[in-house]
């Protein structure tokens, strides 16, 4: 993505209902996860680091970007050091860690089993893959043209590739489900309506009203007390927990 999108993402992602509510989902997940004091964690593909202070609460946190605006503005958090780095063939850690992160990236990539084969290296035997991507090809939108994404998945398919690369499959459930139905009737009107001029940033990142933010984001984050005890049947994103095997 160009610089002024991670600008416009680094303004708004600590406040913003969607980056807030996703954040809380994470963190929930992560906690029923019983990970070692002082877990090792690596995000790998952090963007302009809205997640690290959250993770840095459950271990050491590592963490790796493509993109250097956005390295330089994460980096601006000091949580961590962000290293540039790209999935598959650039990861710039030799650490294996105890949960990776990959949150809404691999529907960027070209090959996403093989980035995520890359990362199966760089976990500890028995340790955790988070994996959060865009639902339904039906949904794809201007904001997947903006954001160059290569797909949308659904459940099923994203388990496959994840144990094609060697992964035992573990919790996996749609997410933003309550929000679903507005969703699908703002993408079908955005694509009866004119589109944007494709220099303008992305719609889907404008910080609504207080009132509006604070409705969303408390909707969309009360999805946390469902997840990891059943499995949502559809939803805008979806989320999938596996692991690396014991050996």
């Amino acid at each position: 993505m160009e610089k002024d999108f991670y600008l416009q993402y680094a303004s708004v992602e600590d406040k913003h209902w969607w980056f807030v509510a996703r954040r809380r989902i994470i963190e929930k997940i992560i906690l029923k996860l019983n990970l070692p004091k002082n877990a090792q964690i690596l995000e790998a593909g952090c963007g302009t680091g809205g997640n690290l202070q959250m993770l840095s609460r459950h271990g050491q946190v590592a963490a790796m970007e493509l993109d250097e605006t956005a390295c330089q503005l994460a980096n601006q958090r000091q949580v961590t050091h962000v290293k540039q780095g790209s999935l598959p063939d650039d990861i710039p850690f030799t650490s294996q860690y105890d949960l990776i992160l990959i949150l809404d990236v691999i529907e960027h990539l070209d090959d996403d089993l093989s980035a995520l084969k890359a990362l199966y290296y760089k976990l500890k035997p028995g340790g955790y893959l988070l994996i959060t991507v865009p639902a339904y090809k039906f949904l794809w939108s201007e904001h997947d043209e903006i954001n160059h994404h290569k797909r949308r998945y659904r459940l099923t398919s994203l388990q496959r590739v994840v144990k094609t690369a060697g992964y035992e499959i573990g919790y996996g459930s749609y997410f933003n489900t309550f929000l679903f139905p507005l969703v699908v009737i703002v993408r079908i009107l955005g694509k009866l309506l004119p589109k944007q001029n494709k220099n303008q940033l992305s719609s889907d990142l404008v910080l609504p009203s207080k009132p509006v933010n604070q409705f969303f984001k408390w909707l969309f984050a009360s999805e946390r007390h469902l997840l990891n005890r059943l499995s949502l049947p559809f939803g805008v994103s979806v989320l999938l927990l596996a692991q690396k095997p014991h050996i």
